[in-house]
């Protein structure tokens, strides 16, 4: 069966504008390239970002997304480790594994790829997307994988992992504060726990994201809209947190992270900032804490895919809505409405 000549996909049609609209589908363009069709795919809350104006990159016209599971339909004359039918998990992050940024393994640099999906070309909200470098960006999806939480595995939960508990240096015995109990938290949350941190405390507004970063294994919950979150950390602790782990990207939750770190802490911001904040450096100078920032670079996903097959790791369990392809506008307004719907991941079906 051939593929169709065009497509249904989510069209950035500038700041605020999104619709399902019917678009020529992707051919091949580089040897190194594969059309995947897609059966999973979500929404994040970089689409988000971007539909808010945050990442002026991202132009009309552009087909949103970067995450998902599909089966490959086609590939270039250059790639190796795949072939038609396929299954495969789609990275958000496409490396070409040559360049000098990607042999350091900083593959959200790739001076050929990065995080492009959805920013530079168009994106995974579709039917069909074209996938670059292809051998180096996708995976293979095991035999009776749950494909669902496999979408997790696309974006938030390496990068909440890497980003937030790497980038953190979280050790055993270690209180650490999450700020923002979003996707991104919460992944933060579930591979914090690999590391044996005495106290996971998780900080947001919704009393239903706390109650579920309760099941999800957090020990203290508080809700900075109706107390001093930095106040009560303080509190709770000694004198401030070993790691705290910024995952929003305002200037709010970025001021609660300086206030409560303690000397020779990490701040590790994982939000992403539209706008600039303050930084303190008046006081943290001489506290010897390291601030760290970063875009993910999919260098955990391997073994976060075999933990997720072990049991060990369970991000199906962040999925709460469930949508076919038809409704992915419904979908949008679904997670664009989180605290009203009471919404953390939603899934779209294709399949």
């Amino acid at each position: 069966m051939t593929m169709p000549k065009q497509m249904q996909a989510i069209v950035y049609g500038g700041p605020g504008v999104k619709s399902l609209d019917t678009v020529p589908t992707p051919k091949i363009l580089q040897p190194t390239d594969a059309i995947v069709k897609i059966v999973k795919t979500t929404i994040c809350g970089t689409d988000l970002h971007i539909l808010k104006g945050d990442v002026p990159a991202v132009t009309q016209g552009r087909i949103l997304g970067h995450e998902g599971v599909g089966i490959v339909e086609e590939v270039g004359s250059g790639v190796t480790r795949f072939k038609k039918g396929d299954r495969v998990l789609i990275s958000c992050v496409s490396a070409c594994g040559k360049c000098d940024y990607c042999k350091k393994q900083l593959y959200s640099h790739c001076e050929d790829g990065g995080w492009i999906l959805g920013h530079l070309i168009d994106g995974t909200q579709a039917e069909y997307v074209r996938t670059p470098h292809a051998d180096n960006s996708l995976y293979h999806v095991p035999e009776g994988s749950d494909e669902e939480a496999l979408v997790m595995l696309s974006d938030i939960l390496p990068t909440g992992f890497e980003i937030g508990v790497l980038y953190g240096a979280v050790q055993p015995g270690d209180t650490v504060a999450i700020i923002g109990a979003g996707p991104i938290g919460m992944a933060a949350l579930l591979t914090a726990q690999f590391f044996s941190p005495a106290r996971l405390i998780m900080v947001d507004i919704d009393d239903s994201r706390l109650a579920m970063a309760k099941t999800f294994g957090a020990t203290d919950v508080i809700n900075s809209a109706t107390s001093d979150a930095a106040a009560e950390l303080l509190a709770m602790t000694k004198d401030g947190v070993d790691v705290v782990i910024e995952a929003v990207g305002i200037a709010a939750t970025f001021d609660i992270c300086q206030a409560v770190v303690r000397p020779g802490g990490h701040i590790a911001n994982v939000g992403v900032h539209g706008t600039s904040v303050d930084l303190q450096l008046q006081d943290l100078w001489i506290k010897n804490i390291t601030l760290t920032t970063g875009l993910v670079n999919t260098n955990t996903t391997s073994m976060l895919m075999k933990n997720v097959q072990s049991g060990k790791l369970k991000p199906a369990e962040l999925i709460t809505h469930r949508f076919a392809f038809a409704d992915f506008m419904q979908a949008y307004e679904v997670f664009g409405n989180a605290g009203k719907e009471k919404a953390l991941k939603v899934m779209i079906d294709n399949s």
